[in-house]
């Protein structure tokens, strides 16, 4: 009776995987059937590079973790100069949380290739949705609840918080990136969630691989090139969702709180990619153009409005000497 206690106990804890090499077996050798795989949960994969995050990392990781929908977390570690050392101790602090969650893994990238965090991993998957995201951002997990939940309803199209949008400048007659007001076509990896099937679309077949020595040329724009994928398949535009409460701390323009926190959080911001290139826009332009060039085609199509979890009361009151929606 003591002995079957104890085994309680242990499978409490979520198991912490930690490998330091890449995994050896080909992502693309086989493809699981998706009647294999979980409808009711998804699998996170968290992007990681910077060891200044790795705050950031713990809290992400759990707080994800410990939803009930989600099958696993993987942190894809993509920095190769990061020492064994340090990530085994993130490892360790990790591990140091005892909270009743899914299973975390920290996965050393068998490069910094942006598309590595598109592999398949067969292996590793169970789940017939994946949540991408970045390790800067913060997103309660009610909303990504939410977020499921459309995806479950949608399930061949791509679901996300952050858009943007292509366009065409009839002046200089060619394709730019852009931010429109009432109208996107494109969702970022700061948080999607798609179907697993896009992820062997996208890494394993051999029409995609000029596409994708464009993505390691440039550094940049596999979040664009996946939406090329999906609204190929689609022929429709991506889903935006509106998330009650979201933390870039990627973006520059983030209040500094506490003095304490003040150097934390600029360096932090500093190692976002959009935050180290000034014509960040233009590279991204750059891309579109580029696989337009390649695909013959633009299969990007453009949506409208943002899915919320509830409308809630649109009357104004006055608090604190502003006008604010009464429910806020």
């Amino acid at each position: 009776m003591r002995k079957f206690s104890v085994i309680l106990l242990f499978f409490s804890i979520p198991l912490v995987a930690f490998s330091l090499r890449p995994l050896s077996s080909n992502p693309c050798h086989s493809k699981p059937n998706p009647k294999t795989l979980r409808s009711d949960q998804l699998t996170v994969l968290i992007n990681g590079y910077s060891e200044s995050r790795f705050h950031l990392l713990r809290s992400i990781a759990a707080k994800y973790s410990s939803c009930p929908f989600v099958a696993a977390v993987f942190i894809l570690w993509g920095n190769p100069t990061t020492p064994t050392e340090t990530l085994t101790q993130l490892n360790i602090n990790i591990t140091g949380s005892y909270y009743v969650g899914a299973p975390i893994s920290i996965l050393r990238q068998s490069s910094d290739s942006l598309n590595s965090r598109f592999l398949p991993r067969p292996s590793l998957i169970t789940t017939r949705a994946v949540a991408i995201c970045d390790d800067d951002i913060e997103i309660d997990t009610k909303s990504v609840e939410f977020a499921f939940k459309i995806w479950s309803s949608h399930q061949d199209n791509l679901i996300g918080f952050f858009a943007r949008s292509h366009d065409f400048d009839l002046s200089r007659r060619t394709w730019m990136y852009t931010v429109h007001p009432d109208k996107y076509s494109i969702v970022l990896t700061k948080f999607m969630i798609l179907k697993t099937d896009y992820l062997y679309r996208y890494s394993c077949e051999s029409e995609m691989d000029e596409m994708r020595n464009e993505v390691d040329r440039m550094r940049n724009c596999e979040d664009i090139l996946m939406n090329f994928v999906v609204a190929d398949r689609t022929n429709s535009g991506p889903i935006l969702i509106g998330a009650e409460k979201v933390r870039d701390w990627g973006d520059a323009r983030n209040e500094e709180r506490e003095s304490s926190e003040k150097e934390e959080e600029k360096l932090v911001r500093e190692v976002g990619l959009s935050s180290r290139r000034g014509d960040h826009r233009k590279r991204r332009g750059g891309c579109i153009r580029e696989f337009h060039k390649i695909w013959g085609r633009m299969p990007l199509r453009y949506s409208s409005g943002k899915v919320v979890n509830s409308v809630g009361e649109q009357a104004l009151c006055e608090k604190g000497g502003k006008l604010v929606f009464c429910d806020e």
